[in-house]
């Protein structure tokens, strides 16, 4: 394999990584710090907050794992081979 390539392949795999975890980061912490906020306001809807924001949050990790999924494709599965 020729080393440019491979080393192209690598320095990708790390900016999908680290692209990837940049936005949904935020807006996780964004998410959170909204829920408590709600919570604080109105503690009688604090199972519909809790329930909603769990969710969202799960909806958020999910874009992280897709960047982890394309760095490990754009390592191990390199088409130059």
């Amino acid at each position: 394999m020729n080393p440019s390539i491979s080393a192209a392949s690598v320095i990708a795999a790390g900016l999908a990584v680290g692209l990837a975890s940049i936005g949904p980061g935020v807006g996780q912490g964004t998410a959170a710090g909204q829920a408590v906020e709600g919570i604080a306001r109105q503690p009688e809807a604090e199972g519909k907050t809790r329930g909603t924001s769990l969710l969202s949050l799960a909806f958020t990790e999910a874009l992280t794992i897709y960047g982890s999924v394309v760095a490990l494709a754009s390592s191990f599965a390199n088409p130059f081979v």
